[in-house]
């Protein structure tokens, strides 16, 4: 997490008060200290450490729980056997009784996978280290963009999802006000939104989700404003290809192919500018022109002899500038 989204996070973090349910015997504690202030004032925060079987993903969680394996979390695998346990605790709230579950994940899906794969890959004496808090969903949310936004491993996709449901049920469909309690530009959040809205056959041409880029969606904006029917037809034929990959059929179509693809089925595949070549042949070099509007560009190698060079420039000239 850079600095600043790091500051934000602290920031969100500071009026919430820890939940100060008793814990039940035999968990473990931990303590330690987070800045409160820049007066140097600190508070002990107590941590759990629990089985993670005890946590459960919070449904708006903007991490896709089923997406995660062993390959993309190894590095954090790697990091809590090397570390000897988790370093970080994960952000939890207190459910009701009844839920199957004690608490429920606002920020740290990773790590609850790292540790349960950990467990069941004869590691068992590692615990899922947690910190409890009493947080209202818009708090939930923001605290889990902030901690996520700078990471790699959590697609733009997810995240624009994530903004799209959290505009309606937090904010009002308000923009505005989103951006703002986010501390991000409208702009920003807007391009987000964007790439949330795509049609369905576009999402699905994409390799996996994981790839589809806020970038993308701006280069797809305008081939959807001028020819969506044509484009989303194409979408369709690609994500035909896509799901036979998946299902272990062939290869997937790379995103720069989709790209090209989706442009070719907006605009049609554009002729190479035409050649002329002057004072050349099979054997001889030559000048080539290449005409694009009112500007004409020519090409000839740098060891073209003199003589030879003057011919094809002369007879160039007597085409394209004869009186």
């Amino acid at each position: 997490m850079s600095k600043r989204h790091d500051a934000i996070f602290n920031d969100v973090l500071k009026d919430i008060p820890e939940a100060a349910a008793p814990e039940k015997s035999g968990t473990r504690f931990l303590k330690r200290s987070n800045a409160l202030s820049e007066s140097g004032e600190r508070e002990e925060k107590l941590l759990r450490w629990v089985e993670p079987e005890r946590c459960a993903m919070w449904s708006r969680h903007n991490r896709a729980y089923d997406l995660l394996t062993e390959d993309n979390c190894r590095d954090l695998i790697d990091s809590i056997k090397a570390q000897g346990q988790q370093e970080f605790p994960a952000i939890v709230r207190r459910l009701p009784a009844g839920q199957g579950a004690e608490y429920e994940v606002v920020c740290g899906a990773r790590r609850h996978f790292a540790i349960t794969w950990l467990r069941a890959n004869n590691y068992p004496q590692f615990r899922y280290l947690i910190e409890v808090r009493d947080l209202s969903d818009e708090e939930a949310f923001r605290l889990a963009d902030i901690e996520n936004r700078d990471r790699a491993d959590l697609s733009d996709y997810e995240r624009a999802r994530d903004y799209q449901q959290a505009l309606e049920l937090y904010y009002g469909g308000k923009q505005k006000a989103m951006a703002a309690r986010l501390e991000v530009s409208e702009a920003w959040l807007s391009r987000y939104l964007y790439l949330a809205r795509l049609p369905a056959p576009v999402v699905q041409a994409w390799p996996q989700i994981t790839d589809l880029k806020e970038l993308h969606a701006r280069s797809l904006r305008p081939l959807l404003n001028d020819a969506e029917d044509k484009v989303l037809a194409e979408a369709d034929a690609i994500a035909a290809g896509q799901a036979s990959a998946r299902s272990g059929q062939g290869d997937f179509i790379p995103v720069p192919k989709v790209l090209a693809r989706l442009k070719a089925a907006a605009y049609g595949v554009r002729p190479a500018p035409a050649r002329t070549l002057f004072g050349g042949g099979a054997k001889r070099a030559g000048v080539a022109m290449q005409r694009k509007g009112d500007k004409i560009r020519l090409e000839f190698s740098s060891n073209i002899p003199v003589a030879d060079l003057r011919k094809a420039l002369d007879a160039f000239i007597a085409q394209e500038f004869a009186e």
